[in-house]
């Protein structure tokens, strides 16, 4: 999102927090925290791939529905300590006492931040493999990640969601009802990114198209995203080179292909990265789908599966050569932290 409309976004997040703020005194009720805060958590799920209800579920636990001393006095509503933050800092008594805690200037970036922790830490790449709408899994896989140390975490997040019916805010992401269009490829995308080309949607996944003299890191500072976020979305490697024509994916790729597009023809020279780029897929989803190991590539003619896992291997001639190594077709970075 660029700066203007940035800015615009947070005084609207922070005046409607202001509104559910005073309707009972100086408490924020728990309905006023999620109706201020719903449409960020779901920017954010359609944006990287955290469901909705359980960024909201944690926000209202974390925070005590924004009325925690973390929350009032460092915007912090996902009690998200130190580690190596550069950024301002507050100590508060915690698992121990005077514990260090990020600080920011608003909710807003309290909640960009918590999807960046969540996205660019390895103890919590296994949640991003799970079915979009499975907060149970999420609430679970949290807690055995070490986010928490309340032994009934989960629990305490399963409860929040249900009660308040928080589900609903996936299913509403899953059904494109931000504005995110539907399955069909090709669209255009209503964005906030400062950026004069276009923005297209393919299976529910913007993109943009390579233009000559583009590499991953002007990319990254005209869509105004995070550091690794274009390698992550791409499976790149540092250094990689763009040609002009190539699909880049400003979001994460989904777990199987859109409606209408079940299997895939291979053609000569194409690689299960082209076919992960085609259709919007994530690659490890594919060769899961299509029971290969990873790193390997498909004859011309082979039928690769995109929506459904297939019930036989594809079976590889003797003299076919042995498979690429996965880290030359996966992304080759190391995430921040």
């Amino acid at each position: 999102m660029n700066g203007w409309k940035r800015c615009i976004y947070v005084t609207i997040i922070l005046l409607q927090a202001w509104v559910a703020f005073g309707q009972r005194g100086n408490t924020l009720t728990r309905e006023a925290y999620i109706s201020a805060y719903s449409e960020l958590a779901m920017k954010e799920m359609a944006r990287v791939g955290i469901p909705a209800s359980i960024t909201l579920a944690q926000g209202c636990l974390e925070s005590n529905n924004g009325n925690s001393t973390l929350a009032v006095k460092a915007n912090n509503h996902f009690g998200i300590k130190c580690h190596d933050w550069t950024g301002k800092k507050v100590y508060h008594d915690d698992d121990a006492r005077k514990e260090c805690f990020r600080s920011y200037a608003s909710p807003y970036e309290s909640f960009m931040d918590h999807s960046l922790f969540l996205t660019t830490r390895t103890r919590y790449e296994s949640l991003f493999e799970l079915k979009p709408h499975d907060y149970r899994g999420w609430a679970k896989g949290l807690k055995k990640a070490g986010y928490a140390t309340a032994s009934n975490y989960a629990n305490l997040l399963i409860q929040i969601i249900e009660e308040n019916e928080l589900y609903r805010y996936d299913v509403l992401v899953l059904e494109g009802g931000l504005g995110m269009g539907t399955d069909s490829t090709s669209m255009v995308a209503e964005h906030g990114y400062h950026t004069n080309r276009e923005v297209l949607i393919n299976n529910m996944v913007e993109y943009i198209v390579v233009e000559p003299g583009d590499t991953p890191e002007t990319l990254r500072d005209e869509m105004d995203l995070y550091k690794n976020e274009l390698y992550r979305y791409n499976n790149l490697y540092k250094g990689a080179r763009l040609d002009p024509g190539q699909i880049i994916y400003l979001q994460p790729k989904r777990r199987k292909a859109a409606r209408g597009n079940e299997i895939h023809v291979v053609e000569e020279g194409q690689t299960m990265y082209d076919i992960s780029q085609i259709y919007a897929v994530k690659l490890k989803h594919l060769y899961r789908m299509n029971l290969m190991t990873e790193g390997a590539q498909p004859l011309e003619g082979t039928e690769i599966y995109l929506r459904r896992k297939r019930h036989d291997a594809i079976l590889r001639p003797e003299s076919e050569p042995e498979p690429v190594s996965p880290e030359e077709v996966e992304m080759q970075f190391e995430f921040d932290g």
